[in-house]
């Protein structure tokens, strides 16, 4: 009215605490929904829609830069780094969990499925018998329940990381 420009209203530490958990916890549970769509409708096993498991990554992208778009003209670079990263690790611990349930519960099969489906494959391209044993030792480690999900809190935390860096220096720069 006065001509003067109204301030943006400055968010309370609790709300900006809740963004990177309400966004954490969407992310996991968004993960893990979309991991038992693969296990229920059975796509883990054919082939050519594998590849429908790495949607995750930009589920996880998407997610973070709703949340660090919506966070940028309250906060600074390293406060949205620190969200985004938060946010990561919030959904890391539902995604760890839902991994567990999903190889150890609901699909106790699921690797045995994939070492045959894989086997199979590489059978067909001309693999030997030695080629093949030699593949499927190099990946046992992660043909486990608990070496699977760290590798999806791994590969969620080194995401939210660099979409974190990324998407901060984005939106400060608009």
């Amino acid at each position: 009215m006065n001509g003067r420009p109204v301030p943006a209203p400055t968010p309370s530490p609790e709300k900006a605490l809740l963004a990177p958990l309400r966004a954490g916890a969407l992310l996991g549970i968004l993960v893990v929904l979309w991991t038992f769509v693969m296990g229920f409708t059975g796509w883990y096993r054919n082939p050519s829609l594998l590849f429908l498991f790495w949607l995750v990554i930009p589920l996880q992208i998407g997610v973070l830069l709703v949340m660090l778009r919506t966070t940028a003209p309250t906060t600074g670079y390293l406060r949205q780094v620190q969200n985004g990263v938060g946010a990561s690790f919030v959904a890391s611990a539902i995604i760890f969990v839902g991994s567990l349930l999903f190889t150890m519960v609901v699909f106790p099969s699921y690797f045995a499925e994939l070492e045959a489906l894989g086997r199979l494959r590489m059978a067909q391209q001309g693999f030997t018998a030695e080629q093949i044993e030699a593949v499927v030792k190099a990946q046992a480690p992660m043909q486990k329940p608990l070496g699977s999900a760290f590798a999806g809190v791994l590969g969620t935390w080194i995401t939210g990381l660099f979409t974190s860096l990324i998407a901060a220096a984005w939106y400060r720069r608009k």
